[in-house]
């Protein structure tokens, strides 16, 4: 590859290459991706007619540890960034260190929660010192990826929408000259919401300004002009559609009115990145949370659901939907679109039914699965040294004989509580009960505290987001101190047997089988009479399956599965959910419920 010339800025033009130049962008994120699926996605959204590609890059995804860094398989966004230069796509890459984007605590990795958390996204000097370090191994790998370079990256984004969260000019400076110092000498520009308090707090002088929005373009547009007269328009998230919490219906944009967005943001003259242009698939425990706030009347922590779908114009399996046409004759009208036939749809399975056998109780394999600490009182995860799983606490109650009130503050995010074995009562995070009534036998009892953490928080004021138990447990009114706390990463389940087994302890329960194919095909994974649980295929944790919806299958990508026998385990949470597994062709996201207005 031959250094060509990046994005420029012409007083209102952007150029590529010296020539005035439109950016039509996609939204797609390596990391919802499995990476044998990269290119395939890569080329659908080509064939949408985008000439770019934007991603995100997750710190979490990429740093699991202070002292680790990670860009292989998965993680190796120098070969996804090289897969769309090959097909001739540019493209913008967002490092952080923060960026939303419903991903686990905004992409922050969770070991800034160890301690005191140190001031997050601003210029407190221990966030600024981790950022560096991350930088230090990241930004000379999107360097050497420039166009200046040879490749395909024309832009980098100094921080996400930072006029949403706070006001420190410091900070966005640090992070800009950051970025130029390690190499960085493309276009760098932020991305805010429109509002003039968005613009202030989120911008930088000499640095393009772009905004964010999902209709009403030349409200948009007209108060981008008026922050930044002489700058080109540039719509960095185009929202077509959205994204679902649990509890929720699907949520999705009616593509002739998102189509009809698309166009009066083309008509303006500018530059649009659509906002997903694909959306994929929050993998393992990746899936993110918003939370409105403590005000009475509000929903309070909404997590976020497995599927990452976002009534995008790709699909989470590679669909080409009614939006993609609808944009593809949109795009059309402005830029040249590619040649050649549509990318053909995605292979799917043949439906079938499988028997689940129950092989083991999660409470009876707690040794051989959990890392297991001896604490004062409760702690979170995070204070344990883990990022992810499942926590039990244990303690041997002393107190008085009788009826007494258990009270379990501060539980991240679910929990079932178990008195001498037996499933007393379940409780959720902002879903408060007074406690719980249990009655005190000779004196003493066997008290576990099984807690199930969802998302962290990835938007807004709350997002620092321990996960586990972050306050006291109290029988009548003691404290009670001294916990044998037990964390299960579930990261390597071959400790967990596989043969079928009878149960008789409460709670989660392992389920397995097998599953035959006559070749890898994209399936969707069904648990009917199945209230929660998590599913592995092969060995990756899929995600969450929740009844509360709107998500009905798991979607589970071709490269997963092999001609032959295929292992799923499934860690039932309830334990008393149906013993079946459907594999099916089609996906089921639920009801839809479209959006007004984005």
């Amino acid at each position: 590859m031959n250094p060509q010339p990046g994005l420029t800025v012409d007083r209102d033009r952007l150029l590529r290459n010296g020539r005035e130049h439109r950016v039509v962008s996609a939204a797609i994120h390596y990391f919802r991706i499995h990476p044998g699926l990269w290119r395939d996605r890569l080329e659908r959204v080509r064939a949408l007619g985008c000439n770019t590609v934007e991603t995100y890059v997750p710190w979490n995804f990429h740093q699991p540890a202070p002292d680790v860094a990670r860009f292989d398989g998965w993680r190796d966004v120098e070969a996804f960034v090289g897969e769309a230069g090959a097909l001739g796509l540019d493209v913008i890459v967002r490092p952080g260190p923060y960026i939303c984007a419903e991903w686990d605590f905004g992409g922050l990795p969770w070991w800034l929660l160890a301690d005191d958390a140190p001031g997050l996204r601003c210029a407190d000097p221990d966030f600024l010192a981790a950022v560096d370090r991350w930088y230090d191994t990241l930004i000379p790998i999107i360097a050497r990826l420039q166009s200046s370079a040879g490749g395909p990256v024309v832009a980098v984004q100094v921080e996400n929408e930072y006029g949403s969260y706070g006001a420190d000019s410091d900070y966005l400076a640090h992070l800009r000259d950051g970025l130029t110092a390690r190499g960085i000498d493309c276009l760098l520009f932020t991305s805010d919401g429109y509002e003039s308090w968005n613009l202030a707090g989120g911008t930088l002088p000499g640095t393009l300004a772009t905004v964010n929005f999902g209709s009403r373009a030349h409200d948009a547009f007209a108060a981008l002009r008026e922050a930044r007269p002489d700058s080109p328009l540039f719509c960095m998230e185009f929202w077509n559609g959205w994204f679902d919490h649990w509890g929720e219906q699907h949520h999705g944009r009616r593509a002739d009115d998102a189509a009809k967005s698309l166009e009066e943001i083309l008509a303006a003259g500018a530059s649009v990145n659509i906002y997903m242009a694909h959306g994929g698939t929050n993998f393992g425990w990746w899936a993110g949370a918003n939370h409105t706030g403590v005000r009475q009347g509000d929903p309070g922590y909404q997590p976020t659901t497995t599927s990452y779908d976002y009534d995008a114009p790709v699909g989470e399996a590679g669909e080409l939907t009614e939006k993609f046409h609808l944009f593809r004759e949109v795009i059309g009208r402005y830029v040249e679109l590619p040649d050649g036939p549509l990318p053909a749809p995605p292979s799917r399975v043949r439906p079938q039914t499988v028997a689940l056998r129950p092989t083991a109780a999660l409470r009876d394999h707690t040794d051989a699965l959990a890392a297991t600490y001896r604490r004062r009182t409760p702690e979170p995860l995070e204070k344990l040294g883990h990022g992810h799983g499942l926590v039990l606490y244990r303690r041997r109650v002393t107190a008085a004989p009788g009826p007494a009130t258990l009270y379990i503050e501060g539980v991240r995010d679910l929990a079932h509580v178990f008195v001498d074995g037996c499933l007393v009562g379940c409780l959720e995070r902002d879903m408060p009960v007074p406690g719980l009534e249990i009655d005190v036998p000779d004196g003493e009892f066997d008290l576990e505290i099984l807690v199930e953490p969802f998302g962290r928080v990835n938007y807004g004021p709350h997002i620092t987001d321990r996960k586990g138990l972050i306050g006291s447990v109290r029988v009548r009114q003691q404290v009670q101190f001294g916990w044998d706390i037990h964390v299960m990463p579930l990261d390597d389940l071959s400790s967990v047997p596989t043969d079928a087994a009878a149960i008789g302890t409460e709670g989660p329960v392992f389920r397995r089988t097998e599953v035959e194919l006559p070749e890898s095909a994209d399936a969707f994974l069904a648990l009917p009479g199945t209230s929660r649980a998590l599913v592995w295929v092969n060995g990756l944790l899929l995600g969450r399956h929740w009844d509360r919806g709107p998500q009905r299958t798991l979607y589970a990508p071709g490269p997963l599965w092999r001609a032959g026998s295929n292992d799923v385990v499934v860690l039932d949470m309830e334990g008393t959910g149906a013993s079946v597994l459907e594999v099916r062709s089609e996906p089921d996201l639920g009801p839809q419920d479209f959006l007004a207005s984005v």
